[in-house]
């Protein structure tokens, strides 16, 4: 199910479920959503830190289930990942959210909202939170228009390491260790013909290795269509691995048919590109082009 594309006028929640954020960077981006034409609500502990955390459990648990439950809400902007938010997300009632859905934007720590919702079956936006919403005005254009029913048509430079081939399905996946981190759980997404979307940030090679072996042992790669592999950042490669990140990537799924794409602009950078997830998309990886596009069903607004 698509939630309702946004209008001017239109309500969007800014919580913090994970880690703690610098409150002025908040403050500039209700600036930016005012600029769209929305009603920016911030969460009452939005602003909150509790050690690493952006308030304590129960506060973070508050501010997300008041913007799932709110209808007059029409998206939920979550402003940072970092950790934390599977902590709390067994305690979230989505009944609400069930009947009026609402787009839920975020990433990295996000993942996990994000199979929250796929599990209701509504769509939502793997996209730029609070501070790359300020740093980056693509991200930011490319988020808004997203939000407002113009999804994107991307193309994307090739890679040596690309499959090419041409599929199309729903995209899942966010963060390569978040979505581990909820495998043999209830909020483990359903791969059966997907595009899996990868990034991650901070991992050493190995255990970027490790973590595909695992998706590979579960036979994840055995139920996708297509796999996009979005930014690795902040890692140093490890010559002892006999490969780079992106060769090893590729060698972990060299033995099956579906397409691949490398370098997707997505991940822990400013410039981030967008992704619908529980939209059908085609993926069509070629030798001089990569092309991704988004099939709304042009859901209208109350």
């Amino acid at each position: 199910m698509q939630p309702p594309f946004l209008q001017y006028g239109d309500k969007i929640a800014i919580i913090s479920p994970s880690s703690s954020i610098d409150s002025n960077l908040i403050e500039q981006v209700v600036n930016i959503l005012i600029e769209w034409g929305l009603e920016p609500i911030v969460g009452k502990h939005a602003r909150d830190i509790f050690g690493r955390f952006a308030g304590t459990k129960q506060e973070r648990t508050v501010d997300l289930q008041w913007a799932v439950d709110t209808k007059e809400i029409k998206a939920i902007l979550c402003s940072r990942g970092g950790y934390g938010l599977i902590q709390i997300i067994d305690d979230i009632d989505f009944s609400h959210f069930e009947l009026y859905p609402k787009w839920v934007i975020g990433f990295s720590d996000i993942t996990i909202l994000h199979s929250a919702v796929a599990a209701y079956g509504i769509a939502s936006i793997q996209g730029s939170m609070v501070k790359y919403l300020c740093e980056n005005i693509t991200s930011a254009e490319l988020l808004r228009q997203c939000l407002f029913g113009e999804f994107p048509s991307y193309k994307i430079p090739v890679s040596p390491l690309n499959r090419t081939g041409n599929i199309t399905g729903e995209i899942i996946g966010g963060n390569l260790t978040v979505l581990c981190s909820i495998r043999g759980t209830h909020f483990e997404p359903d791969f059966t013909q997907k595009i899996l979307f990868i990034e991650d940030i901070g991992e050493k090679p190995y255990q970027i290795d490790r973590m595909l072996h695992n998706l590979k042992l579960g036979g994840i790669f055995e139920e996708i269509s297509g796999l996009i592999v979005g930014h690795f950042n902040d890692y140093e490669e490890d010559a002892s691995m006999g490969n780079t990140l992106p060769e090893l990537i590729a060698n972990i799924v060299s033995e099956y048919d579906f397409p691949v794409c490398f370098n997707f602009p997505a991940g822990h950078d400013p410039l981030h590109y967008p992704l619908p997830f529980g939209i059908p998309a085609t993926l069509e990886v070629k030798d001089k082009e990569v092309t991704l596009n988004f099939i709304s069903q042009n859901a209208p607004s109350d």
